[in-house]
């Protein structure tokens, strides 16, 4: 791609981020400060078009972004801006009390949220699953009930399904060894412990014992309120949405269903700074009316949690960015400072 195709596409993502309507060369040709003529643009378009950047919406003349066109303008072309004043003394105000955490996440998804007008989202800090008791109950052949206590004295309880039956009496070694050996580990260490130690024992009980460690994780997992979620009715005020039904309640779904939420903000949990995921370019973000920016927060140096911006992929990705960015740090120190 040339750089006048690169000069255009970029100043049509802009307009039509800006103004909501697709674009067409007239005014691609005033706003990009190029000298083309109107036969050039629309021949430049075409070309745009066919790489899949741009589309036409039903029988309009314009065109607007496709996600493949986003992609683009959001990895080579966006220049960042900086914050309006509104948005700056917002944040640079904002205090994220540390006294307790579950109020700086939430406080932390409600500034995303009023600040983008749109979704924000916070993930729970995840917190080392450390156990101080293990006990095992036979319930019937190959069913096998999993008590875990916590050095706080929660209870968690599991089912699991075992390959082999196991006797009470089998299940009292195993609880009686894990109690022994493992009390006041996190459920990881023990894990890596049992990848070392399975040889040296008994090989129906370390099976168990995997089975266990695997159970107590998902039961802490399970336990634990992982996702905060502010603003989801700003997205009715979207253009985008509100004449589409249809696409507003597959968006809402996507709300209720916080474990689809966890997994697509995991994915940015693995890399440091600010990721976008642009709907319908990927299974990460599985619905093309919608983008995400996001960024994991860290807690004494070690990456906790993820936050971020839900929205439409019309959006200010350049002011999202640096909203989603120190919004991270805020919690991050605040977390850190508690």
């Amino acid at each position: 791609m040339d750089d006048r195709a690169r000069s255009l596409l970029k100043t049509l993502v802009e307009r039509y981020i800006a103004d909501g309507q697709p674009v067409g060369s007239r005014t691609l040709s005033k706003a990009s400060g190029l000298e083309l003529s109107p036969a050039t643009i629309r021949n430049v378009m075409a070309d745009l078009e066919e790489l899949g950047l741009i589309v036409s919406p039903h029988t309009s003349a314009g065109r607007i972004p496709t996600a493949r066109g986003y992609r683009m303008f959001v990895d080579t072309m966006m220049t960042a801006q900086p914050l309006s004043l509104g948005d700056a003394a917002g944040l640079e105000s904002t205090q994220l009390a540390a006294d307790q955490p579950q109020r700086v996440i939430a406080n932390a998804a409600h500034l995303l949220s009023s600040l983008s007008s749109f979704v924000g989202v916070v993930t729970a800090p995840r917190k080392a699953s450390v156990f101080h008791h293990i006990e095992f109950m036979r319930l019937s052949e190959r069913r096998v009930l999993v008590i875990l206590v916590a050095p706080d004295g929660d209870v968690q309880n599991r089912v699991i399904f075992t390959a082999q039956d196991y006797t009470q009496a089998q299940l009292l070694e195993a609880s009686n060894y894990l109690t022994a050996h493992y009390a006041g580990l996190t459920l990881e260490a023990i894990r890596e412990r049992l990848k070392t130690e399975v040889d040296v024992l008994r090989g129906e009980i370390a099976t168990l014992m995997q089975a266990a460690v695997q159970a107590g994780s998902e039961a802490l997992a399970d336990s634990q309120e992982q996702v905060v979620i502010s603003g989801e009715r700003n997205l009715l005020t979207v253009q985008d949405f509100s004449s589409d039904m249809g696409s507003l309640r597959k968006l809402f779904d996507l709300f209720e269903q916080k474990t689809q939420l966890m997994r697509l903000l995991d994915v940015s949990s693995r890399a440091e700074g600010v990721r976008i995921y642009i709907g319908g370019e990927s299974r990460v973000v599985p619905y093309e009316e919608l983008s995400v920016v996001s960024a994991p927060y860290v807690v004494d140096g070690i990456i906790v949690g993820t936050l971020g911006v839900i929205g439409p992929t019309r959006m200010a990705y350049d002011r999202m960015i640096q909203i989603v960015d120190i919004t991270s740090r805020l919690v991050s120190n605040a977390l850190s400072n508690k």
